[in-house]
């Protein structure tokens, strides 16, 4: 149920907790999100702004997707869905307000931090669910633990999460997407410093793709010819590991024995999710070579190359 909506949270993998006091700032910060490469917020009902700031931005920014957040009673549920919310955010599991968005078709995500809490969930057919206040719950730690019981549960860890611990959330396998709160403080919001906001969206979703050079790819024209190089690196005191089609040299020059991808060869980069880093290129101008991905068991992308090439060398795209 609603599997595109949340493919789209995933995609865009960051989705900031927004406080607002004024709804007449609703837009110039939609805006600036949008500006940062983060077009998703959840509107909290932790003032009584929350409902016509999310009017306002569903009206004014239509590419921004609003969801609702701190909603804490079926009132609340209803003045959101009434107020353009795309989604609910609880951040405890209330039965009369999960129960009400499933009748109504609303998606809902909300908060378990307890096996038990999960269970209700499940039962109701949810498989995505809030993980509040995620730091004080274990964190990490105990995301990795309910991937065991849960294996097809996603997660939307909240609370305690700034960009020193990102990167160990972002990379867990059953984290759909990340809440937080420090690209959006309220202080900036007051001020309006709209370019201050943009620039720690914009930082928060590259430090989000965990993005890391990886290798250098060197093709050549035949087998003779790449064991050549390979020699050639040895004298440098590079330790070579011979595989099925190619060989590296400290794991950081891949050598192969043919002209593939590039002209000259490909640049290699991990990155925790390809699918979402993917849709955070598409927005550079990069576009993925369907030839070339390659899925695990779940589906996931694994490796995959960029239809683009950098002067000579095709990109390369690795999960970490």
């Amino acid at each position: 149920m609603h599997e595109a909506l949340f493919e789209n949270i995933h995609k865009i993998g960051l989705v900031p907790v927004v406080k607002i006091d004024d709804a007449a700032k609703a837009v110039g910060l939609a805006k600036a999100m949008v500006k940062g490469g983060l077009p998703c917020a959840e509107v909290t009902f932790r003032t009584a702004a929350a409902e016509q700031a999310i009017k306002n931005i569903t009206a004014a920014v239509p590419e921004m997707l609003v969801g609702a957040g701190t909603v804490t009673n079926l009132d609340f549920a209803k003045k959101a869905v009434a107020a353009g919310a795309k989604f609910i955010v609880s951040p405890g599991f209330n039965p009369t307000v999960v129960d009400w968005c499933l009748e109504n078709n609303v998606p809902i995500v909300p908060g378990v931090c307890t096996p038990s809490d999960i269970e209700a969930g499940l039962s109701r057919g949810l498989s995505t669910l809030k993980f509040f206040p995620a730091e004080v719950s274990g964190g990490v730690e105990m995301l990795k633990n309910l991937a065991g019981p849960f294996p097809n549960l996603m997660f939307m860890p909240t609370g305690g999460i700034s960009p020193a611990n990102l990167a160990s959330y972002a990379k867990q396998s059953n984290v759909l997407a990340v809440g937080g709160s420090w690209m959006v403080k309220p202080e900036l919001i007051e001020a309006e410093n709209w370019d201050a906001i943009s620039d720690l969206c914009s930082e928060a979703v590259v430090a989000l793709q965990g993005l890391e050079f990886a290798h250098l790819g060197i093709n050549n024209e035949n087998a003779a010819e790449a064991e050549k190089t390979i020699a050639a690196l040895g004298a440098f005191g590079m330790v070579k590991k011979v595989g099925n089609s190619s060989t590296f040299l400290n794991t950081t020059i891949e050598v192969l024995p043919k002209m593939y991808y590039g002209r000259l060869g490909h640049l290699g980069f991990k990155c925790f999710d390809i699918e979402r880093t993917l849709a955070y290129l598409g927005r550079h101008g990069f576009t993925v070579n369907e030839e070339t991905i390659t899925r695990d068991a779940k589906g996931k992308i694994k490796v995959c190359y960029i239809q683009q090439e950098l002067s000579g060398f095709a990109v390369h795209l690795v999960k970490a």
